[in-house]
């Protein structure tokens, strides 16, 4: 089965995704990513309720490319912050977004978020409903945070 995501194709086998970038004409395999299944129910009836949620998917897809702060997820979304909050939680809380954040000099508070998924499948037949997860591989990016990113100390 192929999968045309933008300017992404994704070819899906029984276990395995392969994605492929097109960049100067030229086909390069980005990465090979193992699925995971979910088997635990109350776990899929969370995912299943985040992915009802046009808030969560709006956050996941803001998130997926690079780590965000709220600021940043409210600007390119337009979801109120105090909703953006609510939903951050929701979704740490069920483990689909990590978080990893520090602390200024004058002692703010500065926090990322990052899906830790890239893609879903569900499958659902009169019996059962089978969920599987790509995830989103996180390679170091919360080592470096961005710098004299921070709003001055006020």
């Amino acid at each position: 089965m192929v999968y045309d995501i933008g300017s992404r194709t994704a070819l899906q086998c029984k276990a395995v995704l392969v994605v492929i970038s097109y960049f100067n004409q030229n086909t390069i395999m980005q990465t090979l990513i193992q699925t995971r299944n979910v088997e635990d129910e109350k776990q899929k009836q969370a995912i299943l309720e985040m992915l009802a949620d046009t808030y969560c998917k709006q956050i996941l897809q803001a998130t997926m490319d690079r780590p965000k702060s709220v600021v940043d997820i409210t600007a390119e979304t337009r979801i109120p912050v105090s909703t953006v909050y609510r939903r951050i939680q929701i979704l740490h809380d069920n483990k689909i977004v990590s978080i990893s954040g520090t602390i200024s000099d004058c002692g703010k508070k500065y926090f990322l978020y990052k899906s830790k998924i890239r893609a879903v499948s569900v499958t659902c037949d009169c019996f059962s409903t089978k969920i599987e997860i790509v995830p989103n591989i996180i390679e170091n990016e919360f080592s470096s945070f961005p710098k004299n990113d921070f709003k001055s100390c006020y």
